[in-house]
């Protein structure tokens, strides 16, 4: 008998943030000029600059208009879910294009966390849709100065799986680079001049199925360079009090057990918890159990056929915002998962 894929058949929605003036626009631009983008579904907030008037053609409705080149631009003026779900009603009446992804572009003053929690609370969606990741874009220029003084900034680069520095044509992208390595180790960094990027970059982020190979589960953790890269090589290091650090547990444990640590850590810090992505060994499960959540929203938990490597341990990366790892422990320890010994990091943090 064979076991449905609960991943797969989901289109992927990569999320494109970045504060004002970051090149959200030329890079959408430049994506779906790539013939591998042909079948995208572009979604842009109404002040957005859609930027691509030269290339329409057709429009099909108020408010989607079909791209010279097969694409789907849709402008968001009402509530994103309703517009997610008449996008797919509309491809599967086969009103609109066959597209095979979402590339759902932010306001610049935007935080993205809603939009990431959109996809795991709506449950109509979470059955058509999946986060595929995060892309944000830094400008050389002006970025460091925005990442001093605005908030939405630092958060939009520390929810990222992808760091793109812009404008490197135009300022020296070294200090910019260094500062986004300490606020978000995890996240891959890229420099992009004028919107130039391959897009295997930037897709395939997301696990598409339950099947994943030890290379995409790594790639979605947040490797970069190896197995290992994502047990935290580095010293924590903070930026406007964001911290980065990883758990380890070397036993399986109850699913009950983790549940009630998350939700008592929700319930004190979920503002501040800004993302939770890993690896579970779930007693019971034969696969590791993968789990993500953003602030006080967690995706559904899915179990993944098999475990990438011989290492059985459970693995947590938390990005969070003044909320300090020992605490983190300390809380994890009055649920009783101390005891099913927790390993600090390759860092010995």
């Amino acid at each position: 008998m064979t076991v449905r894929d609960p991943l797969a058949g989901r289109l992927p929605v990569t999320v494109v943030t970045g504060f004002l003036g970051s090149g959200k626009t030329t890079l959408i631009r430049r994506l779906l000029a790539h013939p591998g983008m042909n079948r995208a579904a572009v979604i842009v907030n109404e002040f957005g600059e859609v930027g691509i008037d030269h290339d329409l053609i057709a429009a099909s409705s108020e408010n989607v208009t079909l791209l010279s080149n097969g694409c789907l631009c849709c402008v968001l003026r009402t509530d994103l879910q309703e517009t997610l779900r008449t996008l797919f009603a509309q491809r599967r009446a086969g009103e609109v294009i066959d597209f095979d992804r979402v590339l759902l572009e932010t306001s610049g003053l935007a935080d993205p966390a809603p939009v990431i929690q959109t996809l795991a609370t709506d449950t109509l969606l979470a059955s058509h849709y999946r986060l595929d990741g995060v892309v944000t874009l830094v400008d050389a220029v002006n970025g460091p100065g925005q990442l001093d003084r605005e908030a939405e900034a630092v958060k939009q680069a520390a929810l990222a799986d992808r760091l793109l520095i812009t404008k490197t044509d135009l300022a020296d992208g070294a200090a910019v680079r260094e500062r986004l390595g300490a606020l978000n180790p995890r996240a891959e960094v890229a420099d992009v001049v004028q919107g130039e990027i391959d897009p295997t970059f930037l897709t395939g982020i997301g696990l598409a199925s339950a099947r994943a190979g030890a290379a995409q589960i790594g790639r979605w953790l947040g490797s970069g360079s190896g197995e290992g890269a994502y047990l935290g090589a580095a010293a924590p290091r903070h930026d406007r009090g964001i911290t980065t650090f990883t758990l380890r547990f070397d036993r399986p444990f109850a699913w009950p057990t983790f549940s009630a640590a998350m939700e008592l850590l929700t319930s004190l810090r979920g503002p501040d918890l800004l993302r939770v992505k890993g690896l579970l060994n779930v007693e019971g499960e034969t696969g590791p159990v993968v789990v993500q959540g953003v602030q006080h929203v967690f995706h559904p938990p899915v179990t993944l056929a098999a475990w990438p490597s011989d290492d059985r341990s459970s693995r947590l990366v938390f990005i969070t915002r003044g909320i300090d790892e020992r605490a983190v422990t300390a809380l994890f320890a009055a649920v009783g998962m101390l005891s099913m010994g927790p390993v600090r990091d390759q860092a010995g943090r």
